[in-house]
């Protein structure tokens, strides 16, 4: 695919700021490309703490859905909190129950089941909460779109408390919009035009943790028992690919360092079997290992497994379901690696390639796995994609957007052809009849305000930076800026006309490659490329008969350390070539 390399022109004084705080001017330029601005937001990014974060009390609610829990504590009154089947439902679901527990609330838990229920609350898990004798719903990382079910609830005459952190519905009208708020007793979400709270960006768990923390600040219960709540957080927080900027990026930062000697027994266990070095964890590990077992209970089986793991107090117990989270992965990924094969052959066989965007419907396909195929689909082709597939009821699908298009916007614009809908700019949910499915295709492409130069990815640089500029202290610079991900991408650094020294082929499939990189200049530095090695030999043959001292290369590459029998060399792992 055609590819745009583009280089940060910010500006900003940059020996200034790296005078102040002691950095390097290209790690000062880096916090610039990411928007970080002003003495106190580099000072929290690079230093932050939890206690630098807004209090709890400040978010629309806060105190409100407090005085109602702490009553029907005094009553006994019986809780029951629903959640979601993702891994921020379930990361939700623990923080919820757990710290309620702690208050000795009479407080159980429901968790939706993907296919049978579908998303968040519905009539049918309130009927039964009625029928159980239930007084209060406490919902997490749902609810703000429930106005029906909730209002239902509510004739029931039960009392009702939403904490979420999905984007308010809301109206177009003359007057400009208007949000469509359901009638709950108390909303917690910092979305909410009326939240006075300065960060918006907090994930379910993330706003569940925020209440605890006021309900344990309210009690007198010590701090120190939020810890491994702060680990449920930090372990959401990347895996709903939250951005990893402001308080997300403290939550994360304290949540890993507490994971490395984790108070929850399941979370150790899935460490283990997974295995990751508990001391070496990084957000890295939480968004690409730990977080698709826990989704993997969510899509395959039931979600509330992986809860049980993570309220498993019994070593082996968790070990047991930790293994079948892992297995259950396994088996997701093959049928992910189908389900890709599939879509690329419906817009191939249906004419599709040239639409704005895709609308791929896949009946026979899990439609639990639509969500990552949507990502595999848009990852490769650079438009917005949304998998169809046949739930037991009607059409459910989930979609992955790209840059300069709002998916939940463009979904609003499509409400009366949908039976349910829900998500953020980058990414959706929804629900239609099978009717409306060439409509619903129809009209997002005919909306659709995209042009070709949309559909060109863009690989962004923060700095081009020479071989002669590399060492080994920057690299150990550039950790402090860590955790890396959504929002706070890995530094990526070019270099141009490089010639190949020497190519070897790693792996059993040969995608993988090390090389030996020499600048103008005459120095050396080691590379590895995890993916694409192939396609790099091909042209490499392509052009130059296999004589790789002919070819001239440009890179994008990260800087790392390579660490083999006790031997520390510096190593770039390289993101996106060219032949020039």
């Amino acid at each position: 695919m055609k590819e745009q390399w583009m280089v940060y022109t910010k500006k900003a004084d940059f020996e200034g700021i790296a005078k102040q705080f002691g950095i390097s001017p290209v790690t000062a330029r880096i916090l610039r490309n990411r928007d970080v601005e002003g003495e106190e937001a580099i000072r929290l990014f690079l230093d932050g703490e939890l206690k630098d974060c807004p209090e709890p009390y400040r978010m629309k609610d806060m105190e409100k859905a407090a005085d109602i829990l702490l009553d029907k504590l005094l009553q006994e009154k019986p809780i029951r909190i629903i959640g979601d089947y993702d891994v921020d439902g379930v990361c939700a679901t623990y923080i919820l129950y757990k710290g309620l527990k702690r208050l000795s609330a009479k407080v159980d838990y429901d968790i939706p089941h993907r296919i049978k229920d579908g998303y968040g609350i519905n009539q049918e898990l309130i009927k039964k909460a009625w029928e159980e004798d239930i007084d209060t719903i406490l919902t997490c990382d749902n609810g703000i779109s429930a106005r029906e079910q909730i209002a239902y609830a509510r004739s029931l005459e039960m009392t009702v408390i939403v904490t979420d952190h999905h984007d308010v519905p809301f109206l177009e009208t003359a007057e400009g919009r208007i949000e469509q708020l359901p009638p709950a007793d108390a909303i917690i979400n910092p979305k909410q035009r009326a939240c006075g709270y300065p960060f918006k960006g907090l994930c379910g768990a993330a706003v569940a943790y925020k209440l605890i923390r006021y309900l344990f600040d309210r009690t007198g219960v010590h701090g120190e028992e939020l810890s491994p709540f702060i680990e449920a957080a930090a372990l959401a927080t990347v895996g709903d690919v939250m951005s990893l900027q402001g308080e997300n990026r403290i939550l994360v930062k304290e949540g890993l360092k507490r994971m490395a000697n984790s108070r929850i027994v399941g979370l150790r266990q899935l460490i283990a079997v997974s295995g990751v070095d508990p001391h070496a964890l990084s957000a890295y590990h939480l968004g690409f290992v730990i977080g698709p077992c826990l989704n993997a209970g969510g899509r395959l089986d039931t979600a509330k497994k992986a809860l049980e793991l993570f309220l498993s107090e019994d070593e082996a117990e968790a070990g047991r379901l930790a293994l079948e989270l892992k297995e259950l992965n396994d088996i997701r990924k093959e049928m992910t690696l189908h389900g890709v094969e599939q879509a690329e052959e419906f817009l191939q066989s249906e004419g599709m390639m040239d639409l704005p965007v895709y609308v791929i419907y896949l009946p026979d396909c899990h439609e639990s796995l639509a969500g990552i195929i949507a990502g595999r689909i848009r990852e490769k082709y650079n438009h917005p994609v949304f998998i169809l597939t046949d739930g037991e009821h009607m059409v459910k699908g989930s979609g992955r957007s790209i840059e300069g298009y709002h998916m939940y916007e463009a979904l609003v614009e499509c409400q009366d052809l949908l039976e349910n809908f829900g998500g953020h700019p980058m990414a959706a949910g929804l629900s239609l009849r099978r009717e409306n499915v060439e409509m619903f295709r129809n009209r997002l492409n005919g909306r659709a305000k995209l042009t070709e130069a949309d559909f060109i990815p863009k690989r962004w640089i923060d700095v081009p930076l020479p071989f002669s500029h590399v060492s080994e202290a920057l690299v150990e610079e550039l950790a402090r800026l860590e955790p890396f991900g959504n929002g706070n991408p890995k530094p990526a650094f070019a270099q141009k006309d490089l010639r190949i020294r020497r190519l070897d082929t790693l792996g059993k499939t040969g995608n993988v490659v090390k090389m030996t990189l020499v600048d103008a200049s005459g120095r050396a530095m080691e590379a590895v490329m995890f993916n694409g090695g192939d396609e790099l030999k091909a042209q490499l043959q392509e052009r130059y008969g296999g004589k790789i001292e002919c070819a001239s290369l440009n890179v994008i590459y990260a800087l790392g350390i390579n660490e083999f029998n006790g031997v520390r060399s510096l190593q770039l792992t390289i993101q996106h070539w060219e032949l020039k």
